[in-house]
């Protein structure tokens, strides 16, 4: 059987790791692109110099400033780390796919459904416009536009909610001021606040890899609506 495998930028994270460990039981061969050095990591720079490892067959990008963090003041600077955190993992990851001799099949995106404008009335789809107007959704933009893949290479965009899981993401960036007793709602509490579990994401990625007629946007989100205020009684 030919080696199958999967880059993911980002692979150190909440989400990537959690991704590398289903690829890695589907029987994948997983390289992260991480700062940090280990035996299956690669370094941003040495993708820039030698690009993709041989026999890449998918690349997944995950990377990017963890935003939701409540010891971090929303400076400029720190939105500017947000900022180009995204996008310019992106930009490397497309570049290299374009300069590979042995192109992968598809290069997976998770980006956010900040996209959207928010509101306590309208629902979205994959069709839905993004408006450009704040800075969730001028990130998404400029973060989307940034995946920049020649064909064959399919496109896969997912926009997802905030995620899900016990032991890192939105949870674990609540626990300290519930804990602390000052967290709550957000202004009215009536705004949507799409989500999604961990474990549904990264079969959404793998979904996404594994099947040719899968190309273009998607949002990565539970079926169930509910409301910020819902999801703040809940996590009380």
């Amino acid at each position: 059987m030919a080696t199958r495998r999967v880059v993911i930028g980002g692979g150190t994270g909440f989400i990537g790791r959690s991704l590398g460990e289903r690829l890695l039981a589907s029987g994948y061969n997983v390289i992260n692109v991480a700062r940090m050095p280990a035996a299956n990591n690669i370094s941003w720079s040495t993708l820039e110099v030698s690009g993709l490892p041989k026999a890449t067959c998918a690349v997944v990008n995950c990377a990017g400033q963890q935003f939701m963090d409540f010891t971090k003041s929303w400076t400029p600077g720190f939105k500017q780390n947000v900022q180009n955190s995204r996008i310019y993992t992106t930009k490397a990851l497309a570049k290299a796919i374009n300069q590979s001799q042995d192109k992968p099949k598809v290069f997976v995106l998770i980006t956010g459904v900040g996209a959207y404008e928010p509101s306590e009335s309208n629902k979205y789809d994959e069709s839905s416009p993004t408006t450009g107007l704040d800075f969730f959704s001028r990130l998404v933009v400029d973060w989307e536009k940034a995946a920049q893949v020649d064909p064959p290479v399919r496109l896969v965009v997912i926009r997802s909610g905030a995620v899900l899981g016990r032991w890192g993401g939105m949870i674990k960036n609540m626990f300290v001021p519930f804990y602390l007793g000052v967290g709550g709602r957000i202004g009215t509490g009536k705004q949507y606040l799409p989500w999604i579990h961990l474990n549904d994401l990264t079969r959404l990625i793998q979904f996404a890899i594994e099947n040719d007629n899968v190309k273009g946007i998607l949002n990565g989100v539970a079926p169930q609506v509910i409301t910020n205020e819902e999801f703040t009684k809940v996590n009380l």
